[in-house]
C-alpha cells in the first residue's frame, strides 16, 4: 500500500508559507542561470518535455521557477516531482518518472550536479549529463558533463 499523500492533502508547512509571501510580494527571486533559462526556452520551442524532478515540494518548485530572475519559466514545464515518487538517489525514482511521463528511460535525458544521482538515473536507463558549473573537474568522468547549458546537445 502506497502510503504517501498527494501533494493537495499535505498540511502545508510554515516556511511553505513563508516562501510564498516572499515570492508572491516580490521579496526574492528564484535562481537560474542566463544560460539555463536560454536553453528550456529553446528546448520548449522545439517540442521538447521538460520536467523538474527536486527535493522540493511540487509547490515550492512551483514558486521558484514562477519567480525567477528570468521570469516566470512555470509554462515551459510539463510536470514537476517531488520525493513522494522516490528519493533522487534511488534507480527507480526514475523508472517511475519515465512511467508517469510515458517516455522510454533511454528517451530522456537527466541533468545533475549530484553525481549519485545521475548513478541512479543511469541505473534506470536514462541518459546523463552532470552540470559541474565551478570547481575540479572529477577525475573519472561517470557521465558526460558540462559546465554550462550551452554544451548540452539534444
Amino acid at each position: 500500500m502506497d502510503r504517501r499523500r498527494p501533494e493537495s492533502h499535505r498540511p502545508e508547512r510554515p516556511e511553505g508559507l513563508i516562501w510564498e509571501t516572499g515570492y508572491r510580494n516580490g521579496d526574492f527571486k528564484g535562481h537560474v542561470y542566463a544560460d539555463a533559462s536560454k536553453a528550456l526556452r529553446a528546448w520548449k520551442a522545439r517540442g521538447l518535455g521538460l520536467y523538474v524532478f527536486s527535493s522540493g515540494s511540487v509547490k515550492a518548485q512551483r514558486l521558484l521557477f514562477g519567480h525567477t530572475e528570468e521570469g516566470d519559466l512555470t509554462p515551459l514545464f510539463d510536470g514537476y516531482f517531488d520525493t513522494t515518487i522516490g528519493a533522487k538517489k534511488e534507480s527507480e525514482s526514475y523508472r517511475r518518472i519515465a512511467q508517469a511521463i510515458g517516455t522510454p528511460p533511454a528517451e530522456i535525458l537527466f541533468l545533475s550536479d549530484v553525481k549519485e544521482e545521475l548513478d541512479a538515473a543511469r541505473a534506470a536507463g536514462l541518459q546523463t549529463c552532470w552540470l559541474i558549473r565551478a570547481g575540479t573537474m572529477p577525475n573519472a568522468k561517470a557521465h558526460p558533463i558540462a559546465r554550462s547549458f550551452d554544451e548540452i546537445s539534444l
